[in-house]
């Protein structure tokens, strides 16, 4: 059974950071997908596909794999260096302004 260890990355629509602080594992599909002739739809005979396991660190997943015989391969994550403005959003309302704030 193969699976990787990652560590999911932010949704591009948000600017939050809530479900990127665990460590995922995730199995690789053992079988391909298949398209149902009647409705469409699309689906695989593999069940071990659909789980995703959620740790608190890297190790704890690597441990978990480790005890179960799981063949796990993990990706490291790319660090998003931070974006820290001086004052922050409510300096663009503050009554000490120097300059007009405008768009």
């Amino acid at each position: 059974m193969r699976a990787r260890i990652y560590k999911p990355a932010r949704n591009a629509m948000t600017s939050g950071t809530a479900r990127t602080r665990n460590w995922v594992l995730e199995f690789a599909p053992a079988a391909p997908r298949e398209v149902d002739p009647l409705m469409g739809w699309t689906s695989s005979r593999d069940t071990q596909s659909q789980v995703r396991l959620r740790f608190h660190s890297k190790e704890a997943a690597l441990e978990y794999a480790r005890e179960h015989g799981i063949d796990a391969e993990v990706l490291e994550p790319h660090e998003r260096r931070p974006n820290i403005r001086p004052r922050g959003y409510g300096e663009n309302f503050a009554h000490e302004r120097r300059a007009p704030w405008t768009h």
